[in-house]
């Protein structure tokens, strides 16, 4: 196998992110990873601002860029690709990063690939030593997506379940802004249930005992909304108390609906599996905990890549392109930046109820 090293650009929310991986018959070897964010300047509004967004990617990315080549010791002509997120994502925020892979391609002749930033995490796992062989069973949950897909190969993506409304990581930060704690709220929640009673609130498991592996996290937010409006003025115990309640809620939901997709994957891939989760939300040290005591009862395996590619970043959009150019796909410079893309396109053609709602998931 040739070795293929490749330039991945990643703007598809609030982190600038750039870095150039090479691919070869050991695997993946990440050269140099460069994450920008951007929490400062959406830490006022307490949420993602797209304009604030795309202007920071502006800013930012040439240096972002510059920096990952640098760390890399390459220049633009040691390349055999360059690889940037098309969607879905905030979309002035993809085209930015978009614009900037196909201004590099083209200058430099090298073949752009328009990469799918689900399938970046998807394929994210496989980035440490030993990482994750196929097929496995993905959690993906995030900000923006919740959703189980069966991973069979690069390219080949099986749908088993998504969030009928609002993903995970969005209810987490809705909670920290209800609460007042900061952004991002995820880690925030997180903290706080620690010094929390999970049974003092007694809030909704939606969909939950259900057939399927279909999420349901909108009322479970509204059942937190209205436990503030209730209470009024929250001393920190309340707040510690609500962030527990909820966080055992979603803790409930992902085992149900995780037990669920298992069964799936189970008929046609055997009883000896792997579960894979990703996404920002992957990173919760007692979501990790469930799912890989889940995983242990049932005989599977439990892979999550390193915290720092669960959240977004460019090493997983640089492994998603080089191994779509190993199998020889590339795009032209007309690639379309995308702000719905849904990683298995018949899953969501045959079943459109799956489709992102106005607030929900991005695809």
């Amino acid at each position: 196998m040739k070795p293929l090293t490749v330039l991945g650009i990643e703007t598809s929310c609030d982190e600038t992110a750039a870095a150039v991986l090479r691919l070869d018959e050991r695997g993946p070897h990440v050269l140099s990873d460069i994450v920008l964010g951007q929490a400062a300047q959406h830490a006022p509004y307490k949420g993602v601002v797209p304009e604030i967004a795309a202007r920071a990617h502006v800013e930012g990315l040439d240096g972002t860029i510059a920096a990952a080549m640098r760390d890399a010791k390459l220049e633009f002509a040691d390349l055999d690709g360059v690889a940037a997120t098309a969607g879905p994502g905030l979309i002035g925020g993809v085209m930015v990063g978009l614009l900037a892979g196909k201004a590099i391609a083209l200058a430099h002749d090298k073949p752009l690939i328009g990469v799918n930033h689900l399938e970046g995490h998807a394929l994210s796992p496989r980035l440490a030593p030993g990482g994750a062989t196929f097929p496995y069973l993905l959690l993906l949950v995030s900000g923006g997506h919740c959703q189980f897909i069966a991973v069979l190969d690069v390219g080949v993506y099986r749908r088993y379940g998504s969030t009928l409304d609002d993903a995970l990581g969005e209810a987490f930060d809705k909670l920290a802004k209800l609460l007042d704690l900061g952004f991002p709220g995820g880690p925030l929640v997180e903290k706080a249930a620690e010094n929390g009673d999970s049974k003092r609130f007694v809030l909704p498991r939606p969909l939950l005992g259900r057939e399927g592996c279909d999420f349901s996290f909108a009322g479970l937010k509204t059942a937190c909304a209205r436990e503030v409006a209730r209470l009024g003025t929250l001393a920190a115990q309340d707040k510690a108390d609500l962030c527990a309640s909820f966080q055992a809620a979603a803790l409930d939901i992902i085992e149900d609906r995780t037990r669920n997709a298992m069964r799936m994957f189970d008929t046609v891939w055997g009883a000896k599996g792997r579960l894979v989760a990703a996404g920002g939300v992957a990173a919760n040290q007692r979501i990790r905990g469930k799912l890989e005591a889940l995983a242990a009862e049932r005989n599977y395996d439990f892979i999550a890549p390193p915290l720092k590619w669960c959240t977004d970043n460019a090493a997983m959009i640089a492994l998603a392109g080089a191994e779509r150019l190993r199998l020889g796909f590339s795009d032209d410079l007309s690639f379309p930046a995308r702000p719905r893309w849904p990683l298995d396109g018949e899953a969501a053609r045959l079943r459109p109820s799956h489709q992102a709602g106005r607030k929900g998931a991005k695809a």
